[in-house]
């Protein structure tokens, strides 16, 4: 039995720990169409507000590639989604323990990529944790489950039950009572998705940012993009700015995000497979790197595994680059990440 939440307070800090930083006309009202300059346009997808930022041709033709981009956005979230009882992800739970379930290459790829990641992580990622569902952050929805429901729940969090069977097209959770949560997972490959539907569009020139995580092609008016990072002991301020052109991915975690405060403890979404509760110890972590494949999940992981974990981490990815904040205050930044970020100067 849940037990609903009454008392604390909320946490109104909410906020991306990365974010666009854009001249001021790359960023006229969302689906305004001027003859020549970038072009924006904003929706809600993925339980965020998603930006598209495209730059270099006919204005028109940028506002029609910007709206097949989201379209296919959109489709991959209705297959990806454990909160659409008619996703691929919410059928295969419905099935937990009775049948395998057809999926598609795309939600194939998902599935085999968090379990690379689990494995990787020593279960520090686990795309099983929809099993601890009594979990609620939504604003005016905080419930925090009851420690009996939490028990109960993690004997169905466990990744060594997600069977893949990319010969048969299938995936199968094998025990009754399992659930799906690819949150930590999803969301950067389709944000990659739609970036990829404007290159094959013809824009060469093209930011999409998803609730923190940001990915660029290309170049903004001839510069590159500019991306910031916010402080996570004090968000209103910026660490600095990193300039990326061609392919770029800046990717960020934290508990920041859905979340809310009881007793002095900031409980949010990103829960540890292990304990069945929110992470503690990490704030926030931001990654850097020249593709998605090298980060994707390991922002999640990375929280639940501990600050201790990070420089080790990196050590064995020098391609990526690295900040993480801890609870404590602390921060930890790799000589890569120190390299990229640059003073604000507007």
């Amino acid at each position: 039995m849940s037990n609903e939440w009454q008392g604390g307070r909320l946490s109104r800090r909410r906020f991306a720990l990365v974010l666009p930083l854009l001249g001021a006309a790359a960023w006229a009202p969302p689906g305004k169409a001027w003859a020549n300059g970038p072009q924006r346009a904003s929706r809600n997808l993925l339980g965020t507000r998603v930006d598209i930022v495209a730059d270099g041709g006919d204005a028109t033709q940028l506002q029609a590639a910007i709206g097949l981009a989201f379209g296919e956005m959109q489709r991959l979230e209705a297959l990806l989604s454990r909160y659409r009882e008619d996703s691929v992800v919410s059928r295969i739970g419905q099935a937990a323990g009775r049948h395998p379930v057809a999926v598609s290459p795309e939600v194939m790829a998902v599935l085999a990529n968090a379990r690379q990641v689990w494995r990787e992580s020593a279960g520090a990622f686990d795309p099983t944790v929809g099993a601890l569902s009594g979990w609620h952050f939504e604003p005016g929805q905080q419930t925090i489950p009851a420690p009996a429901e939490i028990a109960a729940e993690l004997r169905h969090v466990g990744a060594r039950h997600l069977q893949l069977d990319a010969r048969a097209g299938t995936a199968y959770l094998t025990e009754r009572g399992m659930l799906l949560d690819l949150g930590g997972i999803a969301k950067l490959p389709i944000l990659q998705a739609g970036l990829r539907v404007l290159e094959r569009e013809g824009v060469a020139n093209a930011l999409v940012n998803g609730g923190g995580d940001v990915l660029v092609s290309g170049r903004l008016q001839g510069r590159p993009w500019r991306v910031g990072v916010r402080d996570p002991r004090a968000p209103e301020k910026l660490l600095g700015a990193i300039e990326v052109e061609g392919f770029g991915v800046v990717a960020s975690s934290g508990d920041y995000e859905r979340c809310f405060v009881v007793q002095g403890r900031r409980l949010h979404h990103v829960l540890d497979p292990h304990t069945g509760w929110p992470t503690t110890g990490v704030h926030g972590v931001a990654l850097l790197a020249r593709d998605v494949a090298p980060v994707n999940g390991w922002g999640t992981a990375l929280m639940v595994q501990g600050m201790g974990a990070v420089p080790a981490w990196n050590a064995r990815r020098p391609g990526v680059a690295v900040l993480a904040a801890g609870a404590d205050g602390t921060l930890w930044q790799s000589s890569g990440m120190a390299a990229a970020l640059r003073p604000v100067t507007g």
